[in-house]
């Protein structure tokens, strides 16, 4: 069984992605819930994952580690993403009765790019979550439904920023157990601000699949003939986007691979497969209900990040300050796109890169945008990051950043 509650509307908040915490019953519960209010990532690591996060290693870019692997189902499934293995990780929790319910997002009934938040509790009906959705959806605005409907043991997949107000509200909710899928954010939108950029990549939007941003640095789109294209990342037209098709809370996230979840499924690291980081033991029984259902190697990692980073500092820079971008001319377009996948950065290199890049985009917009915020918003982990590429919190004034770039 499937079902997709009404919900009420958002209290208005701002800096909000609509989590579906303002649509609950107490919706002043966003004050000590919110990732963009005043995070506080090692109390929760430390009741989630029973420590916090190393400042050394790779821990330092991902969270708590137990383990991290590139990894694809055997068989892969019709209509996933990759292979479907965010959704077979939950399928297998309703088959086995780990969980009674599983709260994730399927297809709106009128554009199926729209995400709707669902309770699903029967294991063949997990196949409706399969695919990518683009746009704000109220998740968490289930927990009281499915709560209310009996259910005690439930599983949630869902973004950083859907995690984090969980985890800061779970020990409050009142479930025998939870188990969390988290999938890493790469950036949201509006579904409306979706079809735009689609209608930008192709002259067919319509006809328009599937969409993924690949580690090899190209985009996949897929058609309802059946063919593929692949667009390079320095081929994508985002200079000709409006300013704001990425909200500020996209903007400044400051948890980009769901450091809270008990296993985060993504593709950063993937280099073509699945990345898995198992963050605990319920992670790790969530993979080891699969056993030879899914297949694993060690991740691999190449290439230097450094110089990509810089790069997209100075571009965030001029973004932040109002200023239009330098666009590269076309024939360097197609020299780029053909080196950076044989070049750049990849596999762990790659996802290292893209977290210190969200890390510097996170100060640079506050600090024009909403300088009063930073102190409290953002959290040590990222600082860390940031810190290489002269990004620091000021010591005379903590609403500023000193940049010794």
């Amino acid at each position: 069984m499937t079902t997709t509650p009404d919900f009420r509307d958002p209290a208005p908040r701002g800096l909000c992605t609509d989590c579906g915490v303002s649509r609950m019953a107490d919706p002043t519960a966003c004050g000590k819930a919110c990732q963009f209010i005043k995070p506080d990532y090692p109390t929760l690591e430390s009741r989630v994952h029973g420590r916090t996060a190393g400042t050394g290693g790779d821990e330092r870019f991902f969270g708590v580690t137990g383990a991290m692997y590139r990894a694809a189902l055997a068989q892969p499934r019709e209509g996933a993403q990759w292979t479907g293995l965010t959704t077979r990780l939950a399928e297998r929790l309703l088959e086995t009765g780990a969980v009674d319910a599983v709260l994730t997002m399927v297809p709106d009934a009128t554009d199926r790019w729209r995400p709707r938040p669902a309770i699903i509790t029967d294991s063949a009906n997990m196949a409706e979550a399969r695919g990518m959705r683009m746009g704000y959806a109220p998740l968490l605005a289930l927990l009281e439904p499915a709560r209310d409907a009996g259910h005690r043991r439930i599983a949630v997949i869902g973004i950083p920023c859907q995690i984090y107000a969980l985890r800061a509200l779970e020990t409050q909710l009142g479930f025998d157990r939870i188990y969390v899928i988290g999938t890493p954010c790469s950036d949201n939108t509006t579904t409306e601000n979706f079809h735009g950029f689609l209608a930008r990549l192709t002259d067919a939007p319509d006809t328009v699949t599937y969409l993924e941003f690949r580690a090899d640095y190209h985009v996949e789109l897929r058609f309802t003939d059946g063919t593929k294209r692949l667009i390079p990342f320095l081929k994508l037209p985002i200079s000709d986007l409006p300013r704001n098709f990425f909200p500020l809370t996209c903007r400044t996230c400051v948890d980009y691979t769901n450091r809270l979840a008990d296993i985060t499924v993504g593709y950063m690291a993937g280099e073509g497969d699945q990345w898995l980081i198992v963050r605990n033991s319920r992670g790790q029984e969530m993979l080891d209900s699969l056993a030879k259902e899914v297949r694993l190697a060690a991740p691999g990692s190449s290439g230097k990040r450094a110089g990509a980073v810089k790069g997209f500092i100075a571009n965030t820079r001029l973004a932040a300050g109002g200023l239009p971008l330098r666009r590269m001319p076309d024939f360097m377009r197609g020299i780029m796109g053909w080196l950076m996948p044989r070049i750049g950065p990849r596999g762990l290199e790659f996802a290292r890169a893209r977290l210190e890049m969200k890390a510097a985009e996170t100060v640079l917009h506050l600090q024009r945008e909403e300088p009063a915020k930073i102190k409290n918003m953002v959290p040590d982990h990222v600082w860390n990051l940031a810190a290489p590429y002269g990004l620091l919190p000021s010591t005379n004034d903590a609403n500023t950043v000193k940049d010794f770039s």
